[in-house]
């Protein structure tokens, strides 16, 4: 795989693999993250996406083996250099004691500041990220928050090292519209504050366009597609990307079915021969389910698929006719 040519990486990822009892979740998958960019990671459930970003953090579990290179280790300053903002925000914090000190022992960490000065930056964060009146609050429990608070509080507390790479897991997940844009305009906020690059585990395509920099697109544990958001978003070179393009409700022609990809993810293990979304695919053809296509350059980015050149623009046209051509077979005679 020919990876993208940028020297001035902040983080390098190449042929990363992930596997419990020998099964691969993650497959040879390389990318980049660059000084201050978003850097969004989307695909279907079970696609590795969550599994990618923990690697990142030295976060797997202990019964996964891997392979591959991740340089620099920024695992090894967790905390510092590198950091998470959690799917829970309530799990990630500590019932039994204030927010507050949470912040404090985590600047405490990584430094050896008194606990007056470490305290007075607990309070600074909380107020950069919206709590009110942050010395109080800073003395409360978690459960004292409301959900949108817990939320900025475990967002204060990713940012407050001011790391170099954040790690975001799904941050939005479960929240209703209001509450998701807060979250994501204060992930912005904190990442310009502290001059951070942000890494963005999402199935919400939304904020994708409204974010993200760059998009890497997951299929099966395997890079599908990889380029600037704009490109891909407008213009998908991969029937995947295409496929999840397609199903957003802005895609749907008026008085039409939605389209959806047809279908499910295959099992880790139980993989097709060739390409693992041929089953799916409205282009494959018989070298689809022969050969895995690898990562290639086509129009500024990276494409694994053999027929990117036979897809329609837009390409979401092709799912739009596959959901037609279904919902009339389903017509009764």
């Amino acid at each position: 795989m020919e990876p993208e040519k940028r020297s001035e990486a902040l983080l390098s990822v190449r042929e990363l693999r992930i596997a419990f009892d020998g099964v691969e979740t993650v497959r040879g998958l390389s990318f980049d993250v660059r000084p201050r960019e978003v850097l969004a990671i989307v695909g279907e459930s079970g696609a590795g996406k969550s599994l990618t970003a923990r690697a990142l953090l030295g976060m797997l579990p202990r019964d996964a083996t891997t392979s591959g290179t991740i340089r620099p280790d920024l695992a090894a300053h967790r905390g510092r250099r590198i950091s998470l903002v959690p799917q829970d925000a309530l799990s990630a914090l500590s019932p039994v004691h204030p927010v507050g000190d949470q912040l404090a022992a985590a600047v405490r960490s990584v430094s050896g500041v008194s606990r007056k000065e470490a305290r007075a930056r607990a309070v600074a964060a909380l107020d950069r990220v919206g709590i009110p009146d942050a010395a109080r609050k800073a003395r409360a429990y978690p459960h004292e928050y409301s959900g949108g608070m817990r939320q900025r509080a475990v967002i204060a507390m990713a940012t407050i090292n001011e790391p170099d790479v954040v790690v975001a897991d799904e941050p939005t997940t479960a929240l209703d519209e209001e509450r998701r844009d807060q979250v994501l305009r204060v992930l912005a906020e904190q990442r310009e504050a502290v001059g951070a690059a942000l890494v963005l585990v999402t199935h919400d395509m939304d904020a994708v366009r409204e974010h993200a920099d760059r998009v890497l697109v997951m299929y099966a544990g395997h890079l599908t597609e990889l380029g600037p958001a704009d490109e891909v978003l407008g213009r998908p070179r991969a029937p995947y990307t295409a496929g999840l393009l397609a199903s957003l409700p802005q895609h749907a022609p008026p008085g039409r079915r939605l389209p959806a990809l047809r279908g499910t993810p295959p099992a880790p293990g139980a993989l097709p021969p060739g390409c693992a979304f041929a089953p799916r695919c409205p282009l494959a053809a018989d070298v689809c389910r022969a050969a895995e296509p690898e990562p290639q350059q086509v129009e500024g980015r990276l494409v694994a698929c053999h027929r990117w050149a036979e897809l329609p623009h837009p390409a979401t046209e092709l799912f739009q006719e596959q959901t037609a051509e279904e919902g009339e077979e389903r017509q009764p005679a």
